[in-house]
């Protein structure tokens, strides 16, 4: 199993007692044990203030699937930071972003769209259907689950048809949303997953756990192998 790194903003926690109560150590620790406890140990966390904000190109080169959370912070990512990540997917890292991260500027680039969404934050019940259950994410996942508060979000979401959509959600509100659809860019592999908000224990649901781990692993490359993007004239490999 290669390198993980769980990449989040970290701020949340620090600034909302509310959110704290829920992530003391921040929703990457509880991300980390989650991860650890499905059998990838090989992990690092990083956070928007630390150094590099978190991702150094030594640890950036050396991560073979990136999980990404961020919310209202998006604009201080650095473009040059948000312009490597996006080379590395290409190369074959795989990415997973997680619920606000489809506004960050790598997804939204990654998408080649606005990436909106409608929603409203005020704690209803969302029901997780899976809707393809031989997919390798949907491992161990039932029909489907429930969490009794999360943030709504609906269609349209303006982004590409997913190339496999695992899940999607229904709200008791009455609205649908895609919500774990899957891309592929150049050589990496990328999966959505919507459910996250930071206010709501998301992040200690047991399905909403495992959905994760199942994704690091189909994410996960054989190598990543940077390649220059160009033209080039070949010669041919039989007589003209």
């Amino acid at each position: 199993m290669g390198q993980v790194t769980i990449w989040n903003e970290f701020r949340h926690e620090r600034e909302n007692p509310a959110v704290r109560q829920l992530y003391p150590d921040g929703m990457h620790a509880v991300l980390a044990a989650a991860l650890r406890r499905g059998g990838i140990s090989n992990l690092r966390t990083a956070t928007l203030d630390e150094p590099a904000q978190g991702l150094p190109a030594a640890v950036l080169n050396a991560t073979d699937v990136l999980i990404w959370w961020g919310h209202r912070h998006h604009g201080e990512v650095a473009d040059d930071l948000a312009a490597a990540v996006h080379a590395r997917i290409l190369a074959g890292m795989g990415f997973i972003c997680l619920h606000s991260g489809h506004f960050s500027k790598i997804f939204k680039k990654l998408m080649g769209t606005p990436c909106t969404v409608n929603w409203r934050a005020d704690g209803e019940l969302e029901r997780v259907w899976l809707v393809a259950p031989g997919h390798p994410i949907a491992a161990g996942v039932p029909n489907y689950f429930e969490l009794p508060k999360e943030e709504m979000y609906g269609e349209p979401f303006e982004v590409p048809p997913p190339e496999e959509l695992v899940f999607i959600s229904w709200f008791k509100g009455g609205e649908v949303f895609r919500s774990g659809g899957c891309y592929r860019r150049g050589r990496g592999r990328i999966f959505y997953f919507r459910p996250g908000h930071e206010t709501f224990p998301t992040y200690h649901d047991a399905n909403v756990q495992r959905v994760i781990v199942n994704a690091v692993r189909w994410a996960m490359p054989d190598a990543v192998t940077p390649r220059a993007f160009a033209n080039e004239r070949k010669d041919p490999i039989e007589a003209i």
